[in-house]
């Protein structure tokens, strides 16, 4: 299989197009089950991918443990992403308090995620949201520093606006933004998220671009969910707004269908907006597309 690479960034981060999210591995999906989970991540890097992303609330703290036990073999193969400041956490990786941006739990965080996931450096280390009790200029300042002391190697920020990316890149070069982005999810398109990433020279990581599993054309009802998923208690996932979704899939099916691809490969495809232009068209033009 040939797993395209490309830039993230200006500031020299390269990594496959396609990356590994891991948080359903450790939470939110259901049971978690390790040996399935580390059979993927080998099978991933089997095939070429090379981008693997976790973060210090997965779990917590098992998400980057999994993922470092999984990736040690391959360390030196591997961008190995995750992220700080979603929520506080205290050292048993009990969520304490909101997002958190201080200059002193940043060092702790980073720390403790360098522990956990058995490596002298994290290569892409986002902050997972903006605290907004503390300016991202102080937040970006510290992580600059890690950068300049090599225990990070790039730097980037999660779910966070326009305004507070060009903050955040003053303060410290960013190379990415990740940020939910698929079918179902276009925000960014208008809020001006995409715009600034690309005025900056800065990557853009999508997550979730498999719309949380729902264009895989997979999910036939909630009864296909675990009792313990997240997405049961989802409004994407709830009420009409399922019946409505789903119809949405079954308009990706019969495309990707004609495609001679499946479900999931086509919305994947179409989530890099150099690819498949005319791919994008006939998915707008035929009403698979919400946002």
């Amino acid at each position: 299989m040939n797993i395209k690479t490309h830039r993230v960034g200006i500031h020299g981060l390269t990594t496959s197009v396609e990356g590994l999210g891991t948080m359903g591995m450790t939470a939110m999906y259901g049971t978690p089950d390790d040996a399935e989970s580390i059979a993927t991540i080998h099978r991933a890097v089997e095939l070429g991918i090379t981008l693997f992303d976790t973060a210090d609330m997965y779990g917590p703290f098992t998400g980057e443990e999994l993922l470092g036990r999984a990736i040690a073999p391959y360390r030196d193969q591997v961008v190995l992403a995750t992220k700080f400041g979603g929520m506080t956490l205290d050292e048993t990786g009990k969520i304490v308090g909101g997002p958190n941006g201080r200059p002193e739990y940043v060092r702790a965080a980073v720390e403790g995620s360098l522990r956990r996931l058995g490596t002298d450096r994290i290569d892409l280390y986002y902050q997972h949201r903006v605290d907004p009790l503390v300016p991202v200029a102080e937040t970006f300042g510290t992580l600059g520093e890690l950068v300049a002391e090599g225990k990070v190697r790039y730097l980037g920020i999660s779910e966070a606006c326009a305004e507070t990316i060009r903050a955040s890149n003053a303060a410290a070069p960013l190379s990415a933004v990740q940020t939910e982005y698929s079918l179902f999810t276009r925000t960014v398109e208008v809020n001006g998220v995409l715009d600034t990433v690309r005025a900056l020279g800065i990557g853009f990581v999508a997550y979730a671009p498999l719309g949380r599993g729902f264009l895989t054309g997979r999910l036939r009802s909630l009864e296909d969910l675990p009792d313990n998923d997240f997405r049961r208690t989802a409004p994407r996932f709830n009420g009409e707004n399922f019946a409505h979704n789903l119809a949405l899939a079954d308009r990706v099916r019969v495309i990707a269908e004609q495609q001679a691809v499946t479900p999931g490969q086509l919305a994947l495809a179409w989530v890099p907006p150099r690819f498949c232009r005319r791919l994008r068209d006939q998915l707008v033009r035929d009403g698979a597309s919400s946002g």
